[in-house]
């Protein structure tokens, strides 16, 4: 089963950070340039084209194309040329030599917590907030802190089109049977880390396997560290400043999260040793109660029939949070940007975020405010039932090296990795994390830093 939001192989730490410099060399000298790029003001019988590039494969491959079939039959003016990249570096690498040539897409995807490190004002352009306002789509229409993540030296170089949060998934009958469902059929509430095991335990009783499975451990495993950065977000904790120059991890937050983590596999609560693939096959097969994970497996459970549904992740440290990024609309550099193309471009973002009730069905939560209250939204469920996550993301801190399919998010997912599976002390994986925090904020921007 193919995971839609996250790297399938992680590139080594050398291989990205080697491959981010060549791209900063390219960058500085615009010496980069890509077939075909080049993009005429109309083509056919005057039709304006419109090119997008996006990484979406798989389930919210198949939700993304039929948005795009619907704009197409919408606007039969606009020629869009929709292009599928390969995921996480191959994508950004590609992206990235495009925008410092100049010569790019009029629009393309973008992981909202990847836009610091990704050159704006020198491998993107900014948005018109005019041409967006024409359209009818304004700041108010979104959450105030994805909005402000996209905005950089006073222009707005992303807009948002959804978060992707961890979430909870849980068997309707192991829980039911466990007694830990309310008289509506949905989970009864959870606060805190003793009322979280007790779940735990009730469901095992059940089962006569632990309650919960979560990813452990695999190649370019990062799991592990989008569970510890749920819950450190929840205790108020953060890892680096306001502008990434300094860390900020405090020890005594970050141990009680690491002890915590550690105790679920230790004490049977949680399944030790499982990979990504594992623990869509264990929950899949209905062999644990609970899951967590982003909620982008929905589709593939649904298509199991497996009784299950879908919540927030229960707040167990104070404050209701969840790991999250988003997928965001970005314009690409180009030296000559403006015209027909650059207004059909803000007018096929526009109408893509006001009809994302399809992107919602792959579980992502729309980040164009209005949809949620949409009657065809909150049909949708389980989809609908953790919207309101949408106020209690926790994305990765504005560095270079942090968001989907980043360096940090390896190599803190490798020190994670041994919390879990016991080959580290949680005090042993804190001082190492922290070590390679320093080793990432050591170490160059190779795009040069935020505009």
């Amino acid at each position: 089963m193919r995971r839609t939001s996250l790297p399938g192989r992680a590139p080594s730490r050398r291989r990205v950070l080697g491959g981010m410099a060549a791209l900063a060399a390219l960058a500085a000298t615009g010496a980069v340039g890509t077939a075909g790029c080049a993009a005429p003001a109309a083509v056919g019988r005057g039709r304006t084209r419109v090119r997008f590039w996006h990484l979406y494969g798989g389930g919210d491959g198949v939700n993304m194309q039929t948005m795009l079939d619907a704009y197409r039959a919408a606007h039969p003016e606009i020629a869009l040329e929709a292009s599928t990249l390969q995921w996480g570096a191959p994508y950004y690498t590609k992206l990235g030599m495009a925008g410092a040539g100049g010569r790019a897409p009029e629009v393309a995807a973008l992981h909202l917590a990847r836009l610091p490190g990704f050159g704006p004002g020198r491998l993107l352009d900014p948005f018109d907030l005019d041409l967006l306002a024409e359209h009818g789509v304004t700041e108010r229409d979104f959450p105030a802190d994805l909005w402000r993540r996209g905005r950089i030296g006073g222009a707005q170089y992303a807009v948002p089109l959804d978060t992707h949060p961890m979430v909870l998934y849980y068997n309707t009958d192991i829980c039911a049977e466990a007694g830990l469902l309310g008289p509506d059929g949905r989970l009864k509430p959870i606060r805190g880390t003793e009322e979280f095991t007790a779940a735990l335990r009730a469901a095992g009783k059940v089962t006569g396997k632990p309650g919960l499975v979560v990813e452990t451990l695999g190649a370019g495993t990062i799991g592990p560290w989008r569970l510890f950065s749920t819950f450190y977000s929840q205790t108020g904790g953060t890892l680096l400043n306001e502008d990434a120059t300094r860390i900020t991890v405090d020890d005594a937050k970050a141990l009680d999260v690491l002890r915590f983590m550690r105790r679920l596999t230790e004490e049977g609560l949680a399944h030790r040793r499982v990979d990504y693939n594992g623990t869509v096959g264990v929950f899949g097969g209905g062999e644990t109660a609970f899951l967590l994970n982003g909620e982008w497996e929905v589709s593939t459970f649904a298509n199991l029939d497996l009784p299950f549904s879908m919540t927030r992740v229960p707040a167990l440290f104070g404050r209701p949070n969840a790991q999250a990024d988003s997928h965001c609309f970005v314009l690409p550099h180009q030296r000559d940007r403006g015209g027909e193309t650059n207004e059909a471009a803000h007018a096929f973002v526009a109408w893509m975020l006001k009809n994302t009730v399809e992107w919602a069905k792959g579980g992502h939560v729309p980040a164009y405010l209005p949809v949620l209250e949409e009657p065809a939204y909150l049909d949708l469920e389980p989809q609908s039932e953790y919207r309101s996550v949408i106020d209690d993301v926790a994305l990765d801190p504005p560095a270079w090296f942090a968001g989907s399919a980043s360096t940090m998010w390896i190599e803190l997912g490798a020190v994670f990795s041994g919390v879990l599976t016991g080959s580290r002390t949680p005090r042993g994986a804190l001082e190492e994390a922290k070590a390679r925090l320093r080793e990432l904020l050591d170490t160059p921007d190779p795009l040069g830093g935020q505009a």
